[in-house]
């Protein structure tokens, strides 16, 4: 396990303790989810341009007009 210090502005760190006091989390636990909600969006995002790369925009194109119907169709906007 690591210790890590930041250095935040007052008002944040009041109200990341208030975040964690309303959700009865402790300070670390509630930096622990946040921490690792951050990471796995970078790892979707690392993941989505790495398939990009290697793929057709035609066929993404493609994709992305099929769920577009299927929005319209289910009346979604």
């Amino acid at each position: 396990m690591s210790t890590l210090t930041i250095r935040l502005p007052e008002d944040t760190a009041q109200r990341l303790k208030s975040l964690a006091q309303t959700r009865g989390l402790s300070m670390n636990k509630l930096m622990e989810g946040l921490s690792a909600q951050a990471i796995a969006a970078f790892d979707v995002e690392t993941r989505f341009r790495a398939l990009a790369a290697r793929g057709d925009a035609a066929q993404a194109l493609a994709i992305l007009d099929r769920l577009d119907r299927q929005d319209a169709d289910h009346g979604v906007r």
